[in-house]
């Protein structure tokens, strides 16, 4: 398995131009939101869990991912999903499941819009359409430039 270092420089070889890397700092968290709002609102299935329970397991289950990577970057993006868990926990009881997921599949098309435009102008293909494992490194590509703009190393 590649290291957090490979995975990194693998996903920077094709985001090098600055407007689609600005564009990647918007659209690359709205489209992590919009994964765990369009999970939160699928039903658990069995009456003693809670709504959002198949958006805690997928997280869970990346943040693992994250782990074997690095453990401050998982500990980072387990704070980014506790802070997206509440925001659509707060809008699931507030909006509704179907309004909810409305929202984040209007939101997830045109995040998705947005990096296709980032891509065209920097004239090379989504690096997850070569690897599809480049989705979960996306969020954390921007979560260890965050880290080292704090000084903290992942």
């Amino acid at each position: 398995m590649r290291d957090i270092h490979q995975w990194f420089g693998s996903y920077a070889a094709d985001h090098r131009n600055p407007t689609n890397r600005a564009i990647h700092w918007v659209c690359v968290p709205v489209i992590m939101w919009c994964v765990i709002a369009a999970l939160w609102t699928v039903p658990p299935g069995m009456p003693w869990f809670k709504p959002g329970l198949w958006a805690v397991l997928a997280m869970f289950a990346t943040f693992l991912f994250y782990h074997r990577l690095s453990r401050n970057l998982a500990y980072a993006m387990a704070i980014a999903f506790i802070v997206a868990g509440a925001i659509t926990w707060a809008l699931y009881g507030t909006l509704g499941p179907r309004t909810l997921l409305i929202l984040a599949i209007v939101l997830f098309v045109l995040a998705w819009i947005g990096q296709f435009v980032g891509h065209a102008i920097e004239g090379r293909r989504p690096a997850f359409l070569t690897n599809v494992v480049q989705l979960l490194i996306g969020p954390a590509w921007l979560m260890g430039k965050l880290m080292r703009r704090l000084g903290v190393t992942y």
